[in-house]
């Protein structure tokens, strides 16, 4: 299937219905294998995946002994604690064999919800995928409270799928795609191969919930649609349960896909150009130059700072004249700016008192006019 063969960068989402035996309490050992073959299939073709795993409580659950009933706070946050270092386990034995390195990321609503925490995300998972490891992502269910939670990992995958500029998010289901209702409640219900524009009509068509083990039902799945392809990052829901899922889409197998608005780097730009400036960041001629070439923004070519901003916020790029030349997130607070400007990348330790990134503002955190 084209969408997944040609994706530069793609985010899996894996439920825990598909991961673990609710009767065993253990992983379906021959089902990850599988997967890890897939996986392996696609970083062998130059595509970078993220996998966002859920299955840490379920899994915690039934080494703990907790009963299967719904867990108070406390017990869900034990259960996790267990159940994660079982997980990320598991994902590095089966895809070590195929020579893939793999990273445990755990994050919870507030880090994308704060700028400062949301490019700190960022620029983790890009390091990540720049040296070629497959990030394994969930909600850190041992500190996650009611108020700063996704709830569950269809909406975190689709935020993953934003922060990562993916061009495709898979949510691998117990069920083959979006349908006019519930099909095990109506014989008659037919799916829907493709979705170019989420209506209320279609929002109206969703359900609820379908597994003891999932939070997630297609309701959730229409709102990850919603973040993602508003982001300009198509969005499949197939039927995660055969062997080797992803290869069974490529091969034919039935599924919705939900078609982006435009493309990430663009609706970024438009996110970003769309921010009120908190500051205003002064360049010289070099440095004008330099971002119309496509690169980042170093402290060097700055020559004046101003405005009170923080980590993450927005600010206004001026060539020397003081015409805007676009916007731009900040790697630094205004005050660390202002101490950093008109100095090289490698002087930012010595005056700040420690190592910090070396552009002011990276290239794909900018829109320009230029």
């Amino acid at each position: 299937m084209a969408a997944l063969s040609k994706a530069r960068r793609i985010v899996v989402k894996i439920g825990s219905a598909l991961l673990v035996d609710p009767a065993a309490g253990g992983l379906k050992a021959d089902w990850l294998v599988s997967l890890a073959e897939d996986v392996a299939r696609m970083k062998a073709r130059g595509q970078d995946v993220v996998l966002v795993s859920s299955g840490s409580i379920a899994l915690g659950r039934g080494v703990l002994g907790l009963p299967p009933a719904e867990l108070a706070l406390e017990q869900s946050q034990a259960a996790a604690a267990v159940g994660q270092i079982r997980l990320a386990r598991a994902y590095e034995e089966v895809l070590q064999p195929h020579g893939i390195i793999t990273g445990q990321v755990l994050v919870t609503l507030e880090d994308s919800a704060d700028r400062r925490r949301y490019l700190n995300s960022r620029a983790t998972l890009e390091q990540l995928l720049s040296l070629g490891v497959v990030p394994i992502v969930n909600e850190n269910d041992t500190v996650a409270t009611d108020e700063i939670r996704y709830g569950d990992n269809d909406r975190l995958a689709a935020q993953v799928a934003v922060t990562v500029g993916a061009d495709l998010l898979v949510l691998l289901s117990d069920i083959d795609g979006l349908y006019t209702a519930s099909p095990a409640l109506d014989p008659s219900a037919t799916r829907f191969d493709r979705v170019e524009k989420i209506t209320p009509e279609i929002e109206a068509m969703a359900g609820d919930a379908g597994t003891g083990l999932s939070k997630g039902g297609m309701k959730t799945k229409l709102m990850a649609a919603k973040t993602a392809t508003g982001a300009g990052c198509e969005m499949i829901i197939a039927l995660g349960s055969p062997l080797r899922p992803l290869s069974s889409i490529e091969e034919g197998a039935a599924h919705t896909l939900f078609a982006a608005e435009g493309d990430p780097q663009a609706a970024r730009k438009r996110w970003i150009a769309s921010m009120k400036p908190q500051g205003r960041i002064l360049l010289d001629a070099g440095a004008a130059k330099a971002l119309a070439q496509g690169k980042s923004l170093l402290p060097a070519g700055v020559t004046d700072v101003s405005g009170s901003f923080g980590r993450g916020e927005p600010v206004e790029i001026c060539d020397a004249s003081g015409a805007v030349l676009g916007h731009g997130l900040a790697r630094y607070t205004g005050e660390e700016a202002r101490a950093i400007k008109g100095h090289q990348s490698d002087e930012i330790e010595a005056i700040l008192g420690y190592i910090g990134r070396a552009a002011l503002i990276h290239r794909d955190d900018m829109a320009l006019t230029i």
